[in-house]
Parts: structure tokens; C-alpha cells; sequence
């Protein structure tokens, strides 16, 4: 029976270490599209330099160095939202879901309007680690945060574009 544990834990982690980093765009979008790491290689890719990773309460938790990621509006500059007008735009957000559940909350203009939409990256390498050879795979990050951890999102799942009613 042990080794039959064994035989399984082994094969799931190897299924899981296996996975295709990918993530979907859906919801208030013309056409929906899945987005994976040969497609992330058309984005320009940038040297983001180390993050200190801070709790809820701006605790240091640690650091990740050596990031490298692609801006999330420029993944997103391809999308077409499901809007009538440009005003609606307004009443645009996006819900960035890990695989785990958790969500990460923008909305359009804080993205396409302000600095932090600068700022805000998928991850694609950190710590000398390529995403493809990560346990947490697709992260994404806002480094314009004051408490960095709370948007800091692991194995990135889907993107869910909404719109406020």
C-alpha cells in the first residue's frame, strides 16, 4: 500500500510539474483567447529588477530577485471589450484568478490610465527561474503597491473581464 502512495504522489507531481503555463481571457470580451508561454514570447520582455514581498499589514515576508515579466496591458492590447462606447470603458474591470481561487481585482482605468498600469507585470522569470520550471508558474505583480503581497498572484488561471452595472 505504501508503495502504491508512493507510485502516486510521484506521477501527480510529475503531471503537475508538466502543466503549460497558460491562462484564459474571457467574460465582456468580443472573442475570448488563451494566452500560453509560445504566446507570451511575441511581448517585449523587461528586467523588473527584485520586489520585497510584504503581508496585508506591510510585514516583509521575503524577496524575489532577478524578475522578469511582460506589462498585463500589453497582453490585454489585443482584447476587445464588449462595450457599446468608449465612456463604458469606465465601468470595465478584470478579475486576474490564480489556479488556487484567490483573485487579484484592476479596473480598466487604473490599468490604461494611471501609472500603476505602468507597473503592474506577469512574471515570467524570477530568481533565475523560468515561469515553465516554477511550482507557482504564471505570477503576476503590481510593483506600485505599498503592500505588494496582496496583489501578488501565483499559477495565474484566468482573466475575467466585467463590467459594473
Amino acid at each position: 500500500m505504501k508503495k502504491l502512495l508512493l507510485l502516486l504522489t510521484f506521477c501527480t507531481s510529475i503531471a503537475f510539474a508538466q502543466q503549460t503555463a497558460k491562462f484564459a481571457i474571457s467574460g465582456a470580451v468580443k472573442k475570448g483567447s488563451v494566452i500560453t508561454m509560445d504566446s507570451l514570447k511575441q511581448y517585449a520582455i523587461q528586467t523588473i529588477g527584485d520586489i520585497k514581498v510584504t503581508d496585508h499589514t506591510g510585514t516583509f515576508k521575503h524577496e524575489d530577485d532577478k524578475l522578469k515579466g511582460i506589462l498585463i496591458k500589453d497582453i490585454l492590447s489585443h482584447t476587445i471589450f464588449d462595450v457599446s462606447s468608449p465612456k463604458l470603458l469606465s465601468t470595465i474591470y478584470f478579475q486576474f484568478v490564480g489556479s488556487d481561487g484567490y483573485k487579484v481585482v484592476y479596473s480598466w482605468n487604473e490599468l490604461y490610465n494611471t501609472e500603476v498600469g505602468n507597473h503592474v507585470y506577469i512574471i515570467i522569470e524570477k530568481n533565475g527561474i523560468k515561469a515553465d520550471d516554477m511550482k507557482e508558474s504564471l505570477q503576476m505583480t503590481s510593483l506600485m503597491d505599498f503592500k505588494t503581497g496582496r496583489r501578488y498572484l501565483h499559477n495565474l488561471d484566468k482573466v475575467i473581464v466585467s463590467s459594473v452595472q
